[in-house]
């Protein structure tokens, strides 16, 4: 049975993977870019999921994918600086993702469906983000809303779980991509794009209810929880 997808950030790097994986496995796919939704208005979203919904003739699966990247450390920025740049990353990565998930939570419990939720978190969530602090706090934050869902959707039959992948060689990240940042994994390089899109897929299975409220790490033993 084929299922209706929204993936944020879709146009490019790991969501474009991702979005090409569920379309390879016979899905319809919404791949939603930031030129299609400002995921920091609310009123945007609830355009784009409503849209998507009629498009795909109902939504099954919602990957938040879409997340902003900034550098930005205490030692380079202007106190006002900081406020916007936090601002602006929370904006996306944790309200757009977390109204984003509301939307389409509520459409899948109007049709009685058992929908799957999977969001796109990092490694920095639990190794921290010297130089860009903000999107680590970002990300540790889509992880408890993340299971913070987990819980209160499962009566519906909705299961939400992330992905934390590491460095992923996509064109954003690229230049942040040395080969020190190789080295941190002991197969020495990074991951494919489309090592993620297979760990979503997965997650977004029928199968893969009990996975409700796991963090799945994708970083190639570069670090390691305990």
């Amino acid at each position: 049975m084929t299922r209706g997808v929204l993936v944020t950030g879709g146009s490019r790097g790991i969501g474009a993977a991702i979005a090409d994986a569920f379309r390879a496995q016979g899905d319809r796919v919404v791949a939603l870019s930031s030129a299609d939704a400002d995921l920091a208005d609310p009123a945007a979203i609830s355009d784009a999921v409503t849209s998507a919904a009629e498009t795909l003739g109902g939504i099954d699966v919602l990957v938040n994918n879409a997340g902003l990247v900034e550098l930005g450390s205490v030692h380079e920025l202007s106190y006002e600086e900081w406020q916007s740049l936090w601002q602006r990353t929370f904006a996306v990565n944790v309200f757009g993702a977390a109204n984003m998930s509301y939307c389409v939570a509520k459409h899948m419990i109007d049709r009685g469906v058992r929908g799957r939720i999977v969001n796109v978190g990092s490694r920095g969530a639990f190794r921290g983000e010297p130089d860009m602090p903000a999107y680590g706090a970002s990300k540790a934050a889509l992880h408890a809303l993340g299971q913070s869902l987990a819980i209160s959707l499962a009566p519906q039959g909705i299961a939400v779980t992330a992905v934390a992948p590491g460095f992923v060689a996509t064109d954003r990240v690229a230049e942040m991509v040395t080969e020190d940042v190789r080295r941190q994994s002991p197969f020495g390089r990074v991951a494919r794009p489309e090592e993620i899109a297979a760990a979503v897929i997965y997650l977004a299975s029928q199968d893969a209810e009990w996975a409700s409220g796991t963090v799945l790490d994708l970083n190639g033993a570069s670090y390691l929880r305990t």
